[in-house]
């Protein structure tokens, strides 16, 4: 019994110090795999998803292709450039975007974080914005997105003025009542279960904003 305690004392010290071990390892082949990224002319994807880390080199200034952070843990520093290509932020503990932020040049994945809202310096995403189970509260006026914006089941109070999507916007589940002005939508808008649906015909619809496709109620 007495060498049983003794093991089971020798295994809680060994454990910590396992666990510290391999954060150590892995932050040291993370912080490789960046530099040699930007040692490349930053070209192409940088995947970092998944992986156990904190914060971003200030000397990454942009990234040529999809920036991939899903799913990362604690990252709350990020490029305020964003990326070229798709910016995968979905599932991390990111909590805002960068101030500046003006540009997109993939889809936007915000998809189960912490964003209350998007910068008003945003206006342009050129692929979707992924928002479904956020608690974002606002979207900055002006804002076009070359394909669809997903918004399903948030809790969202109202779209911005002159908003324009490429394809489809999906407000499935929102408590929104109202269209904003100038709203355009090139393909399909989804209001199924929303008091859109219960106030407004499709013909009223239309009246309000520019809808080149279906309307799913």
């Amino acid at each position: 019994m007495k060498l049983l305690s003794i093991l089971l004392e020798q295994e809680k010290i060994l454990v910590p110090t396992r666990t510290k071990g391999r954060a150590e390892k892995y932050a040291k082949i993370i912080q490789e795999k960046i530099q040699k990224y930007i040692e490349n002319g930053s070209k192409g994807d940088l995947h970092l998803g998944g992986y156990p880390i904190t914060s971003l080199p200030n000397n990454l200034e942009y990234v040529g292709g999809d920036l991939d952070l899903e799913s990362t843990e604690k990252i709350q520093q990020y490029i305020e450039n964003g990326s070229k290509g798709d910016l995968y932020l979905g599932g991390s503990s990111i909590t805002s975007l960068p101030n500046n932020l003006e540009y997109v040049g993939g889809d936007l994945d915000l998809e189960s974080t912490l964003i209350t809202s998007l910068p008003d310096s945003l206006k342009y995403v050129e692929g979707s914005i992924f928002l479904e189970d956020t608690e974002i509260e606002s979207l900055p006026d002006n804002l076009k997105i070359g394909r669809s914006l997903i918004l399903s089941k948030v809790d969202i109070p109202s779209l911005p003025d002159n908003l324009e999507i490429g394809r489809n916007l999906y407000l499935d589940g929102t408590p929104i009542t109202s269209l904003p002005k100038n709203l355009k939508v090139k393909s399909k808008l989804l209001i199924r279960w929303t008091p859109l649906a219960e106030k407004y015909t499709d013909e009223e619809i239309r009246n309000l904003a520019d809808i080149g496709g279906d309307i799913v109620r």
